[in-house]
């Protein structure tokens, strides 16, 4: 598994109402993603940052989907170049799921 950060400077000025819009137009491309196991979305006022962090099942399946086109549409929705990070996942804790994951080396 691969824990992917993705980091985005926000326009001067958004609120939270509205970087939620966007966000909630987002939800039906994940929601029914097959490669993606979890995805959280999250909101830095202070530092005026917005972005998600994604679980995937492989980090090919992490590049795939946040490839070119990815890319693009993160520069138009929001009119900045996303920073992103993969990271190998060890271990997850679930516990609204009660369960924890401790995914095969390699």
């Amino acid at each position: 598994m691969i824990t992917e950060l993705v980091v985005f400077d926000l326009p001067k000025g958004i609120t939270r109402e509205e970087l939620l819009e966007k966000y909630r137009q987002s939800v039906p491309t994940w929601s029914g993603n097959p490669d993606l196991l979890h995805k959280a979305y999250f909101f830095d006022a202070g530092k005026g940052e917005g972005g998600g962090v994604y679980l995937w099942k492989t980090e090919e399946a992490a590049r795939r989907w946040h490839g070119e086109a990815f890319l693009e549409r993160v520069r138009t929705v929001y009119g900045s170049e996303p920073r992103i990070r993969r990271l190998d996942t060890m271990i997850v804790v679930d516990n609204a799921g009660g369960q924890v994951a401790e995914p095969a080396p390699g």
